[in-house]
């Protein structure tokens, strides 16, 4: 290689390293970090390309702490909060609320282990959403120190229909595509109806539960997820899901109360009972002429 062959291209080497240098130096995230520690620079990149990040300040709590949570979106559409979801170990909502993002998306709120909510140790999942599904992310944290699991009482068995599947002992109709039923419960801390399936592709469940078992259903998570893919007309609800789905949950603002007939007639009687006593207490203290 000649003299002239070795000058040109030490040139064009330069020159693409300038390039780079250039390139890289034009991602910043702002004009004065080029002196910043390299990893703080590639961290602040990174948080760039995830359209929104999520983290907490612990992993573990005890059920009288209170969890402070932070993250950033990447791209801030004015007058768009980011939606933050909590669901407990039970796999139940616990909370869903909205936080202001900042001119530099960051958003930042805390939630209070304590209450009956809370109450269950385990894993519970905070969840952010930011305008769309594809705009999610979550952080995992670990509650101790609590009740480890939540009873049960029996529930007694009921026959259904082929078209129909069973819930705390009463039936509901139902049809699907692309997968099928493999399970069924209720969460009334919630007011919502929890439905397994095993999807393999992508599918639609549609069911039409009465209004004693589920009422005024206004929002689905699958998988944990707040889903959008979903039609509500009245007590029908049609939920689309995706190959690979285990799990559907309709919230609304009543489900199958925990207690039966024989509980809201003992109800009943001491209501009438208390009304009849008050009755006759008002009359004897009523003068006699």
């Amino acid at each position: 290689m000649n003299n002239r062959t070795t000058f040109a291209l030490l040139a064009v080497l330069t020159a693409v390293g300038t390039i780079t240098v250039s390139s890289a130096y034009a991602q910043l995230p702002c004009p004065d970090c080029a002196g910043d520690d390299p990893r703080v620079i590639a961290q602040q990149l990174l948080l760039e390309d995830i359209p929104i990040s999520l983290w907490t300040d612990r992993e573990t709590y005890d059920h009288n702490d209170t969890i402070i949570v932070e993250g950033r979106v990447a791209n801030v559409v004015s007058g768009v909060p980011v939606t933050l979801t909590v669901i407990s170990s039970l796999n139940s909502v616990i909370t869903i609320d909205q936080v202001s993002v900042d001119e530099m998306g960051n958003f930042a709120t805390s939630f209070n282990t304590a209450g009956d909510l809370w109450k269950y140790d385990g894993t519970y999942f905070i969840k952010a959403n930011y305008g769309s599904a594809e705009k999610s992310n979550k952080v995992l944290v670990e509650l101790v120190g609590g009740i480890t699991s939540k009873p049960t009482t029996p529930v007694k068995p009921v026959s259904c229909g082929a078209s129909e599947f069973a819930v705390e002992g009463k039936c509901v109709p139902y049809s699907i595509t692309g997968g099928v039923i493999t399970g069924t419960s209720v969460n009334t801390n919630d007011n919502s109806l929890i439905v397994k399936i095993s999807a393999n592709e992508d599918g639609t469940l549609t069911i039409r539960p009465s209004a004693d078992v589920l009422d005024g259903a206004f929002m689905v998570l699958v998988d944990g997820e707040e889903w959008d893919d979903v039609e509500i007309n009245g007590n029908e609800i049609s939920v689309m899901f995706l190959a690979g789905a285990e799990e559907i949950e309709i919230i609304g603002t009543f489900v199958v109360p925990e207690f039966g007939a024989i509980a809201a007639l003992i109800l009943a009687v001491a209501i009438i009972s208390i009304i009849v006593v008050s009755a006759k207490s008002r009359l004897s203290i009523m003068p006699r002429y």
